[in-house]
């Protein structure tokens, strides 16, 4: 449990080219073991003293069960608490809440049940819950504290057997060489801040979990059994909007992930691909520096997956998590699956093209890019069909053109001479919905029949998406652009609206589109200029691109 980790020569290869066996899993496990004991030392020196016996029954839990106890402490949801509670008592994290020390209690509880202990102890309540990490959670309305007692096997909560009726037990997630906790329960399970205990349908879960794992397994045997040997918990989210779903993890939590609702099993396999490499990226990047902050305030990137700018460290894990996910859609062979993976190839070349030269990158970053970049380049002249290719192709532009035309500003100055100079990045100006037209392209390949009943009226399923769009992504460009243009000179021409016009002009053979999509904010600035009522498109026909476009 101490000493330093190296990580074998073959695992530290096959990890920093995206991959990983159950050997190199199992060494970040081992790491992630040391790192988590690490925080809840400091969280313990921070605190100068723990909980009245807390620190007492979880050395006894050790001693009795080193393997339970272990266990329990690399919980993911006991990493996240451990981790906020430290930031809370050093001052780098804000909270209305005094820092939440007490939760010791229940993890030594926990482990102490684990360890087949006997004792007796007081744990918190927090929202009528009294949750045991790894375990589940007692319902105890009414009461901030609740005792929890072990003699002779049988464990009670407020008085309550683990059995009864107000116990609700974490559901284990089995499928042929694969398990997850179900962890609906522990207030940190969220990875951020305490939330509600919030008891889902487990057999939902269920089905959608194994029909997941079968996909997997059936995919690629090797990489599924690191992946069963490395996430522990999924944690369940509300059910997104189709096509549009949420997934989350933290390097303060190895193995979990957290996931609203799925579509089908499907979509699940590659959310937990997603989330499972981002798992093993921060885990690695607690034992490797890959990036170092020059001070003062990041420089900002354009993330293919995101609607806002992301620091270095941010489009790291980005382009990981999507070099699975590619790899994953690659052997899709439906309509959807071309289209996702024709996508995001291309996106993630972009994004590792983009940082391949960023001087924060120490030189093992440089060369996890370069080993990402290598394993990933075959891949681009893979052939896609024709209908899915195009399909990517409007994805790509539609998104890098919106995001720019977002977060982008051109020099004021320059604006009447728009000249080809960099413009400047504006951070936290809001945007959403920058997938609004990948989306429908989804419901598209996924479920043409239910694509056809969206046309009278998309934005009331897709959230963001018109007509226009519809007509945009079925390849009615005449249409489309007709009406991004009326919108525009109506004085309602948003970010979205002048993206989708170069779409349409470009897919016309009108030269307006490639200024529109190469330099759409100075388009946009250029408009403002010359007045509303101008024609947008002449506004871009009189811009000229340098040979690069831009």
């Amino acid at each position: 449990m101490s000493g330093a980790h190296v990580l074998p020569v073959g695992a530290f290869e096959e990890l920093l080219g995206g991959g990983g066996g159950t050997a190199a899993v199992e060494a970040l496990r081992a790491s992630e073991r040391s790192w988590r004991l690490l925080v809840v030392r400091a969280l313990l020196d921070a605190q100068g003293s723990a909980p009245a016996g807390a620190w007492e029954l979880l050395m006894r839990a050790r001693d009795a069960d080193e393997t339970a106890f272990e266990e329990l402490l690399t919980y993911p949801a006991v990493g996240v608490w451990a981790a906020h509670t430290l930031r809370r008592l050093r001052g780098s994290a804000a909270g209305v809440e005094p820092p939440d020390t007490g939760h010791l209690r229940a993890v030594a509880a926990s482990a102490a049940i684990r360890a087949g202990l006997d004792f007796r102890t007081v744990v918190p309540v927090r929202d009528g819950w009294a949750v045991l990490p790894a375990l589940g959670a007692m319902r105890v309305p009414g009461a901030d504290t609740a005792e929890v007692s072990a003699a002779a096997g049988r464990v009670l909560v407020a008085g309550e057997p683990l059995d009864g009726p107000r116990w609700h037990p974490l559901t284990r997630l089995d499928s042929e060489g694969c398990a997850l906790l179900l962890d609906d329960a522990d207030p940190y399970r969220s990875l951020r801040t305490p939330v509600p205990t919030e008891p889902v349908d487990a057999e939902g879960w269920q089905e959608l979990f194994a029909e997941a794992w079968g996909i997997l397994r059936a995919l690629d045997t090797e990489a599924a059994g690191a992946l069963a040997g490395g996430l522990v918990t999924l944690v369940p989210r509300p059910r997104a909007e189709r096509f549009r779903p949420h997934s989350a993890s933290s390097g303060d939590a190895f193995g979990a992930a957290l996931a609203s609702v799925p579509d089908d099993g499907e979509q699940l396999a590659a959310t937990l691909v997603h989330e499972f490499q981002h798992n093993k990226l921060s885990a690695f990047m607690h034992l490797f520096t890959l990036y170092e902050n020059r001070g003062g305030a990041p420089r900002l990137h354009y993330a293919p997956w995101r609607d806002d700018p992301r620091p270095l460290g941010g489009l790291l894990q980005g382009v990981y998590a999507f070099f699975g996910v590619t790899g994953f859609w690659r052997r899709r062979e439906h309509p959807l699956g071309r289209f996702e993976f024709a996508l995001w190839r291309e996106q993630t070349a972009h994004a590792l093209h983009a940082i391949a030269a960023a001087e924060e990158l120490t030189g093992l970053g440089r060369r996890l890019v370069a080993e990402l970049t290598e394993r990933l380049s075959p891949w681009l002249t893979e052939p896609v069909e024709d209908t899915a290719l195009t399909a990517a192709r409007l994805a790509v532009a539609d998104h890098r053109a919106t995001w720019r035309a977002y977060h982008l500003r051109p020099d004021p100055r320059a604006v009447r001479a728009h000249p080809a100079g960099e413009p400047e990045l504006v951070p936290g100006v809001p945007a959403r919905g920058l997938d609004t037209r990948a989306t429908l392209l989804r419901w598209r390949f996924a479920d043409p029949a239910g694509f056809d009943a969206l046309r009278e009226d998309p934005g009331a399923t897709v959230e963001g998406a018109r007509p226009e769009d519809i007509a945009l992504v079925t390849g009615d460009n005449a249409r489309a652009l007709e009406a991004f243009r009326a919108r525009i000179l109506r004085g309602d021409g948003d970010p979205e609206t002048w993206v989708g016009l170069g779409i349409a002009a470009r897919a016309s053979g009108d030269p307006a589109g490639g200024a529109l999509l190469a330099r759409p904010e100075l388009v946009m600035a250029v408009h403002a200029e010359l007045g509303t009522d101008a024609d947008p498109l002449d506004a871009a026909r009189g811009i000229t691109l340098s040979p690069s476009g831009v």
